[in-house]
């Protein structure tokens, strides 16, 4: 049977889902909660949606579009431009060459090793928006954003596997 131009449509959208995932991620990783401070530290979603993706499906998200999705998390942000943008390249590039590794892994490794990936984004990010900004900025802030993330992560990942599920089975 000839593929259809909506067999090619759909399979299109389902191999954009990665990268729409991680799109929508971004501003909702940003909505203000109704809690004192949240927006400084809020969690960092569209690392955790990079480093899923970059796991899993890195086919599906490729440099460029984790070099937007930064741009986009920089742009809402109000993060110097290009910071998010570098670390997540970094991060993606890091777990990508290490992705062998992971499979078949329990989950409590992933999350642990996610916990290195994510102290080393923090770190990186606090001391690239301070040099850039050109002043110390505190750091607590960042740490308390670090721990936000690392206690979403299970959640979100959970989020990403139905997902995955669900827009990749037949792509």
């Amino acid at each position: 049977m000839k593929p259809t131009l909506v067999s090619h449509l759909d399979r299109a959208a389902r191999n954009l889902s990665p990268f729409a995932v991680c799109v929508l991620l971004v501003p909702l990783g940003m909505v203000p909660l109704p809690m004192p401070g949240y927006t400084p530290v809020a969690p960092a979603v569209a690392l955790i949606a990079v480093y899923y993706w970059s796991i899993y499906r890195p086919d599906l998200l490729p440099a460029v579009a984790v070099f937007a999705i930064g741009l986009l998390q920089d742009l809402l942000s109000g993060v110097p431009l290009g910071v998010n943008a570098l670390v997540l390249l970094m991060v993606h590039r890091v777990v990508t060459s290490q992705r062998r590794f992971f499979h078949g892994k329990p989950f409590l490794v992933l999350w642990w090793s996610f916990m290195l990936v994510a102290a080393g984004v923090a770190l990186l990010s606090w001391a690239l928006v301070a040099l850039l900004v050109g002043t110390l900025i505190d750091p607590r802030p960042v740490i308390a954003q670090y721990l936000l993330t690392l206690a979403l992560f299970p959640g979100l990942t959970w989020v990403l596997v139905r997902a995955q599920r669900a827009f990749l089975k037949q792509a």
